[in-house]
């Protein structure tokens, strides 16, 4: 397996991350053998280091430094919010055009990963834009509620970087992702399971733009949808929702990758 490198020179390297694809060796599945760090090390011959990550489901721009000195300069970077984010996703109903969420996430530590954290350590601020980007309804009665169906096509920009802050958010909006087998809606991912095949997360981190760690020269990643991504786009109409001139991370998004 093979890793799809977006951008690299000698001190970083930046990559597509296929969903399901774990960032590094973990014990969410001990028996994995496959993992964004050691493809994306095998692809440049040398070293890489995370310095930020994403969720095992989430496809789209993962970040690797080359050097442990620069890996500390682009964490610093992304804790000090210098890192613009831009994630698309399609959610449950028909999302409002634009708002922001500014709501404190209780810290949620995993038994394993995260034994030695404070289990009282208190809510921690977290900060979403959105706009709604396209909606689609569909003539599918999921809910027993409503004869049809609706979903948005949503742009994503977290200001902050909490564990699952995205899901959360929007799960707290009421505008679950889709696929989102913790905080979501079984109904709907069983929907599109079914009826589009599509049994995944469908959130895909699409850009990153942040100052070069070594040259400070903007610089801009950008990640193409996948087949799978591209097929419900065109299923539901929302290409010219991704044309060119929408915002930086989004407007290559609908290349395949």
């Amino acid at each position: 397996m093979s890793i799809d490198i977006l951008y690299q020179d000698d001190w970083l390297v930046a990559v597509n991350k296929a969903a399901g694809l774990l960032v590094h060796r973990s014990w969410l599945d001990r028996h994995e053998t496959r993992f964004a760090m050691q493809l994306t090390r095998d692809a440049v011959g040398g070293h890489v280091f995370p310095v930020h990550r994403l969720d095992r489901p989430t496809s789209g721009v993962l970040l690797f430094a080359r050097s442990a000195e620069v890996a500390r300069t682009l964490t610093q970077a992304f804790t000090e919010r210098r890192v613009e984010k831009h994630y698309l996703a399609v959610v449950r109903g028909y999302l409002a055009p634009a708002g922001t969420l500014d709501y404190a996430l209780e810290h949620r530590p995993d038994a394993i990963a995260d034994k030695f954290d404070d289990p009282d350590k208190p809510p921690q601020p977290a900060v979403t834009h959105w706009q709604s980007l396209a909606r689609v309804e569909l003539p599918f009665a999921v809910s027993k509620k409503h004869a049809t169906s609706r979903y948005s096509l949503a742009l994503l920009e977290p200001e902050t970087g909490r564990k699952h802050q995205l899901r959360r958010h929007l799960a707290h909006l009421r505008h679950p992702i889709v696929g989102d087998t913790t905080h979501g809606d079984g109904r709907h991912n069983r929907f599109f399971r079914e009826q589009y095949g599509c049994g995944r997360l469908l959130l895909h981190a699409a850009g990153l733009a942040l100052a070069h760690p070594i040259t400070g020269e903007p610089l801009r990643l950008e990640a193409p949808l996948d087949q799978g991504w591209r097929s419900l786009i065109c299923e539901f109409g929302w290409e010219s929702a991704l044309a060119p001139g929408e915002p930086d991370g989004v407007k290559s998004a609908l290349s395949v990758a």
